[in-house]
C-alpha cells in the first residue's frame, strides 16, 4: 500500500471527495482517506503523478509519504526507509493547534471589541466615545471594519470553502464561508441603506437598519468554529499518542564494535545487518539481533505488554527498543530499519489507521452527499419563512443558523479516532490490528477454534512412558527408570525422529540425548508422510514411526499394545508407534502440559458467550483428555492440517469464527477463518495468514483482544448515534422547526457553537477507551446469538496410499502427477515429491490402486509400487 498526505481537508465531505477522486484513476484498486491523520492509503498499479494529480483537481494537495530509492541519490535504501519514518512521525505531529491558538486569540481581541460596539451599546447601552454619539453609520462601518479582520484572521475558511464548491466538492468550510459570507454581505448591505436612509434624513429607517446589521454573528460564527477546531486538533493530537510514543521508543545512536575492535557510537542508520554492538545495563537496545556474549535480563514492555523482564543467554534473540536491565551483552545485528520488530508493529499500527472499518461506509455514504443536502434545506428554510411572512432579515438568520449548526466532521471522526485510540491500547498490550476491519470483526466473534499444541498446551512436550512390543505386557520403563530400555525401540525412534522439526520429534530426542544412547549409523531415504509420519531404509531395513493409522498399514499390532495406547491416551498422552520391516518395535508416549492460563482464558471465553472449540491432528483419546481439562465445548481431533481449513470454513456457516494458532500449518485455517489470530508471535509479527497479532504465548491476549474490539466498537456506535442524532436534531431546530411546537429557536452564533463542540464531543468519547481496562474480565456480557451446539460434520475415515513414481523431474513434473491424482474421484489431496519419486494420496473412499496408476501413466510418469 502506497502512502500520502492529503492537505487541505476539513471534514468528512472532503474525505468522501478525495476518495471518489483517486478511486476514479485507471489502476487503483482501493482508496482509504483517514481524516484524523489527513493521510491516504492506495493500492493498485497507478502512477504516483497521477494520484497526486487527482487530487489536485479535486481541490486538494497530495504527497507521497513513502520516497522511491532513487538510484543516482546515492542515498542507501537504509536511509530512505529511516526519511519514510521521519516522514510519518512528521505527519502525526500536531501542528494545527499553534495555528488554530493564534488565530483564535487574535480573532477573539478584535471580536470582544466588535461586540462591545453592537450588542455592549445597542442591547445595554454601554458607552462609547463622544464622536460615535448619534453617529449610527460611523458605529455600523466600525463592526464592519472589525469584522473584516476577523474574517481575513480566519481566511482559512473562505479560501477551503469556496474552492471546494467551485471543484464541486462543497464541504463544512464550505457552509461556515456560506454563513459568514452570508451575514457579512446582508449587514453591508443593511449599512449601505442606513447611509442612504442618513442622508435623506429618515432617523426611524436609520434605527432600523440599525437592528439588522449581522456582523457580529459573521465574527463570532468564525471564532466559535475555531474554537471547535482548536479542541477538536487538540483531541486528535491525543488520539495519536500511542503510535507516537511507539516511534520515540526507536533509538537514534548504536554502540556498535568497528573492524579494528573498537567501540563506536553511531547513527542507527549505519548499522547494518551483521554489525555487532554492545548494550550496557539501563541502554536501550537499538536494532533486532541475537545474544553473542554475555546474559543479561530485558524488559520488553515496550513490544508486548509483559511486564516481567525476559533472561537472555547467547543465541537468543533481542529486540529494537527493549531495555536492558542488567547484565553487559554483545549482540550482532539480524534485522535493521523497518525490518526490526519495533517498525513492523509500527507500521501494523500505522496501516490499521490508514484502512477503514466496515461499520464506517454508512458515515461515509452520508457525508458524500451531506454538504450540498445542507446548502439546499438552509435555501429552503430561508423561502419558507419567506412565504410565512417573516422579513428577510430573521429568515436569513434561520438559513444561516443551518448552514453552521450542521457538523459532517462529527460523521467523519465518529470511526476512524476509535479505531486509532483502540489500536493504540492494543499496541500497548502486545495485540496488534492489522486492519480496522478485523479490530471491528474481532468484537462480533462467536466460535473460536483454538490449535492445541502451542496455543492450549505450551508446545514442549516430553516423553513420559516407553514400551516395547516384547515387553508390552510387563511393567516397560517410563523415563525415571533408564535401566533396561529397549536400546532398538530408542535408536530407531532416536534415527527417525531426529530429521523431523516437528515438537513431539523434540521431546524424542531429548529423550534420546538424556539416556546417551550413541545414533551412530546412518539411514537413507528419509521422508515425512505429511500430517502422518516418518519413513526410511536402515541397512536395509525399513523403519517408521508416528500415528497409529500409519503404521497399521505396514505392521500388525496385538490387541494388549492397543489397550496400552488407549489407556496412555486418555491420561492426555500421545502415543507414538515405531516399526521395522513391518513388524511393530513399540511405543513412546509423549505428553504437552497445559499451558498455565489456558484454562482461565477459556472459562472466560465462555463467559463472552462464545462456543470454544479444539482443533488437533492428536489421536481423539489424548485429545478428549486434553480438551476436557483445558474446559472446550467441541474437540475435532486427528485433522491434518489442510483439513482443518475446512473444519474452520464449516464452523464460518453456523457463526463468526476466529481461528488461533501458532504455526505455519495453520495458516491455511487462519487465512479462512473470518478472523485469524496468530498467538505467540514474539519477534516474529509479520504474520501474512493473520488478521490479529498476539506478542505473547498466552492465550488470555485472545479474550484480551476480543473485548477491547467489543468496546471499540460500543464506542463508536455512541460516536455514530451522536452525529447522527445532533443533526438530525439541531438542523431542524436551526430551521425554526420547532418554534410554534415549543417555541425553541436558535441564533447563528449558538449554532456555530453546537457545531464547534460537536466533533470536540466525538473525539473526546473516543479517548475514553484509554480508560478501558482490557484485563478486566467482571464486566464480560455474553454475545446474543442463536448457536446452542456447535455440529461438527462427521468426517470419513480416511487412508492414504503411497505411490512408487519413475520419471518426475521438477516441480512441473509434480504438479502435473498431483493435478492428475487429485483429479480421481474419492482422492482428496495428493503429496507429489519428485526427489523421493512418490506422490503420498489421502483418500476418503476406497479407490482402487489400478486407477491411481493410470491417472499417472496417463501423463506419461510410470508407477513402480503402491502401498
Amino acid at each position: 500500500m502506497d502512502k500520502y498526505i492529503v492537505t487541505g481537508m476539513s471534514c468528512a465531505a472532503c474525505q468522501a471527495r478525495v476518495e471518489k477522486a483517486v478511486s476514479s484513476v485507471e489502476g487503483v484498486k482501493s482508496c482509504n482517506v483517514n481524516l484524523l491523520t489527513n493521510s491516504m492509503g492506495v493500492e493498485g498499479s497507478a502512477n504516483e503523478a497521477d494520484i497526486i494529480k487527482a487530487v489536485e483537481n479535486a481541490g486538494y494537495g497530495a504527497q507521497p509519504m513513502s520516497h522511491k530509492i532513487n538510484a543516482q541519490s546515492g542515498e542507501s535504501s537504509e536511509n530512505l526507509k529511516s526519511n519514510d519514518f521521519a516522514m510519518e512521525e512528521e505527519a502525526l505531529r500536531d501542528k494545527e493547534t499553534p495555528i488554530l491558538k493564534k488565530r483564535l486569540i487574535t480573532s477573539i481581541g478584535f471580536l470582544v471589541v466588535l461586540m462591545y460596539f453592537s450588542m455592549g451599546h445597542t442591547m445595554f447601552g454601554w458607552p462609547l466615545p463622544s464622536f460615535f454619539e448619534g453617529n449610527h453609520v460611523a458605529m455600523g462601518m466600525v463592526q464592519m471594519i472589525l469584522t473584516i479582520i476577523v474574517m481575513f484572521i480566519n481566511r482559512k475558511f473562505f479560501i477551503s470553502g469556496f474552492n471546494g464548491l467551485f471543484h464541486g466538492g462543497a464541504n463544512m468550510d464550505t457552509l461556515v464561508a456560506l454563513g459568514s459570507s452570508a451575514a457579512f454581505v446582508y449587514s453591508l448591505v443593511a449599512l449601505f441603506l442606513m447611509t442612504d436612509a442618513q442622508v435623506k434624513g429618515d432617523s426611524e429607517a436609520v434605527m432600523y437598519f440599525m437592528h439588522e446589521f449581522y456582523f457580529e454573528s459573521a465574527a463570532m460564527i468564525l471564532t466559535l468554529i475555531t474554537v471547535g477546531k482548536m479542541l477538536e486538533a487538540m483531541s486528535k493530537g491525543r488520539t495519536t499518542d500511542a503510535i507516537k510514543s511507539l516511534m520515540k521508543l526507536a533509538p537514534k545512536t548504536a554502540n556498535i564494535i568497528n573492524e579494528s575492535g573498537e567501540e563506536k557510537e553511531v547513527s542507527i542508520e549505519n548499522v547494518q545487518i551483521g554489525t555487532v554492538f554492545v548494550v550496557r545495563p539501563g541502554e536501550s537496545i537499538p536494532v533486532d539481533g541475537v545474544v553473542i556474549e554475555g546474559n543479561s535480563s530485558v524488559d520488553e514492555a515496550a513490544l508486548t505488554g509483559e511486564s516481567i523482564p525476559v533472561d537472555k543467554a547467547v543465541g537468543m534473540e533481542v529486540s529494537a527498543a527493549t531495555i536492558n536491565q542488567s547484565g553487559f551483552i554483545k549482540c550482532r545485528a539480524t534485522r535493521v530499519g523497518r525490518d526490526t520488530t519495533l517498525s513492523q508493529i509500527i507500521q501494523m499500527v500505522s496501516d490499521a489507521a490508514s484502512t477503514k472499518a466496515p461499520i464506517a461506509k454508512v458515515a461515509d455514504r452520508v457525508s458524500g452527499v451531506f454538504v450540498p443536502v445542507v446548502m439546499g434545506i438552509a435555501l429552503l428554510t430561508i423561502i419558507v419563512w419567506l412565504l410565512l411572512g417573516a422579513d428577510f432579515g430573521n429568515a436569513l438568520a434561520r438559513g444561516i443558523a443551518v448552514l453552521v449548526i450542521s457538523c459532517p466532521c462529527a460523521l467523519g471522526l465518529a470511526t476512524p479516532v476509535a479505531i486509532m485510540v483502540g489500536n493504540g491500547i492494543g499496541a500497548k498490550n502486545g495485540i496488534m490490528f492489522k486492519t480496522a476491519a478485523s479490530l471491528e470483526m474481532l468484537g462480533k466473534t462467536q466460535i473460536v477454534a483454538l490449535d492445541k499444541t502451542g496455543t492450549i498446551t505450551k508446545g514442549e512436550p516430553i516423553v513420559t512412558d516407553v514400551f516395547s512390543a516384547d515387553s508390552i505386557d510387563k511393567s516397560g520403563y517410563t523415563p525415571s527408570k533408564y535401566e533396561n530400555f529397549d536400546d532398538k525401540l530408542i535408536k530407531i525412534a532416536g534415527l527417525l525422529e531426529s530429521k523431523s522439526e516437528h515438537p513431539l520429534a523434540k521431546a524424542v530426542m531429548k529423550h534420546v540425548n538424556d539416556l546417551n544412547v550413541e545414533l551412530d549409523e546412518e539411514i537413507t531415504d528419509f521422508k515425512a508422510v505429511f500430517g502422518n509420519g516418518l519413513e526410511a531404509n536402515l541397512d536395509g531395513h525399513i523403519i517408521r514411526g508416528g500415528k497409529r493409522h500409519f503404521i497399521e498399514k505396514y505392521a500388525r499390532i496385538q490387541g494388549e499394545i492397543l489397550e496400552k495406547a488407549d489407556g496412555l491416551a486418555s491420561e492426555g498422552k500421545t502415543p507414538l508407534y515405531f516399526s521395522q520391516d513391518n513388524k511393530l518395535v513399540g511405543i513412546i508416549a509423549v505428553a504437552d502440559t497445559i499451558k498455565d492460563d489456558s484454562e482461565e482464558a477459556i472459562s472466560q471465553l465462555k463467559n463472552m458467550g462464545i462456543k470454544v472449540v479444539m482443533l488437533t491432528g492428536d489421536n481423539e483419546k489424548t485429545s478428549i483428555a486434553i480438551g476436557k481439562k483445558a474446559g472446550v465445548d467441541n474437540i475435532v481431533a486427528e485433522v491434518l492440517p489442510e483439513e482443518k481449513a475446512k473444519v474452520v470454513a464449516d464452523l464460518s456457516k453456523q457463526g463468526i469464527t476466529a481461528m488461533v494458532g501458532d504455526g505455519i500449518n495453520d495458516a491455511p485455517a487462519l487465512t479462512r477463518a473470518d478472523t485469524g489470530i496468530a498467538i505467540g508471535a514474539g519477534t516474529d509479527v509479520a504474520i501474512d495468514a493473520a488478521d490479529v497479532v498476539l506478542m505473547k504465548s498466552s492465550l488470555l491476549d485472545v479474550s484480551k483482544a476480543i473485548r477491547l474490539s467489543r468496546q471499540t466498537l460500543k464506542n463508536i456506535h455512541e460516536n455514530l448515534f451522536w452525529a447522527f442524532f445532533y443533526n438530525v436534531i439541531g438542523i431542524p431546530l436551526a430551521a425554526g422547526c420547532y418554534i410554534k411546537l415549543f417555541g425553541w429557536s436558535l441564533s447563528p452564533m449558538f449554532g456555530a457553537a453546537a457545531m464547534s463542540l460537536s466533533s470536540f464531543f466525538v473525539v473526546t468519547n473516543a479517548l475514553r477507551l484509554n480508560l478501558f481496562n482490557i484485563n478486566d474480565s467482571s464486566k464480560d456480557k455474553a454475545i446474543r446469538h442463536k448457536i446452542k451446539n456447535i455440529v461438527i460434520e462427521e468426517r470419513k475415515d480416511k487412508m492414504t496410499k503411497t505411490l512408487k513414481i519413475e520419471g518426475m523431474m521438477c516441480g512441473h513434473c509434480e504438479a502435473t502427477v498431483k493435478k492428475a491424482l487429485e483429479g480421481v474421484s474419492g482422492v482428496e489431496s495428493a503429496v507429489v515429491s519428485h526427489q523421493d519419486g512418490t506422490a503420498v494420496v489421502t483418500v476418503s473412499e476406497d479407490v482402487a490402486n489400478d486407477v491411481l496408476k493410470k491417472a499417472v501413466e496417463d501423463k506419461d510418469y510410470k508407477v513402480t509400487d503402491i502401498a
